[in-house]
């Protein structure tokens, strides 16, 4: 299972979480985030894939993000449609986020299969890191061939509840504000805590 850790903002917290285990880690280039990357900054941890996220950004900062952090994904956590999308995974993969509430219809996500991940939130005002979760079982009704995260309020414990996930398409999970001392700065034994919690269930 992919564990990605979201919304760090130095390269102190980027070896950080590489060292509790996570495979993955979200970088915030969205303004209005609390967890937004106000200072660029040198990542020398080759460990991990550096996941760039974005809300309704041009293609040419995108492009400025992914060269300066050698970037691995971009996450598309906003309106983007199938012709962004495209242009995007043209240089880099793409992973499209989807905001879930009890309304929420799968076959939207038909037309972007093309992507290489996608990641199921919860709906909200914010783009992220509301910690606020959507009901999991709703995830039955997806129906797709690309394989998804789950993000969206996860703590600690989720353990037993994500390990019972059996969907074809589980790729993994994001974690971000239910494991923070502040907004930016995750708890390091927290973390691990949780990772080994579901290494052992699965």
């Amino acid at each position: 299972m992919i564990i990605k850790v979201c919304g760090l903002i130095s390269n102190k917290a980027v070896d950080s979480m590489s060292g509790v285990g996570a495979q993955w880690v979200g970088l915030n280039f969205y303004a209005k985030s609390k967890r937004f990357i106000s200072k660029d900054f040198i990542i020398e941890n080759n460990k991990v894939k550096k996941v760039g996220v974005f809300v309704d950004p041009t293609i040419n900062e995108i492009k400025k993000k992914f060269e300066f952090y050698n970037l691995d994904f971009i996450q598309l956590h906003g309106n983007e449609n199938k012709a962004f999308c495209q242009k995007v995974q043209s240089f880099c993969p793409v992973i499209k986020v989807f905001h879930i509430d009890k309304d929420f219809d799968f076959s939207i996500t038909h037309e972007f299969e093309f992507c290489d991940y996608f990641l199921f939130d919860t709906a909200t005002f914010e783009f992220g890191g509301s910690g606020e979760k959507f009901n999991w079982e709703k995830l039955d009704d997806y129906k797709g061939s690309t394989q998804f995260l789950l993000a969206g309020g996860i703590d600690e414990n989720d353990a037993i509840s994500i390990s019972e996930i059996n969907h074809p398409q589980f790729l993994g999970i994001d974690i971000n504000s239910k494991f923070e001392i502040e907004p930016g700065i995750k708890d390091p034994e927290k973390v691990k805590s949780f990772i080994g919690k579901i290494n052992l269930k699965l």
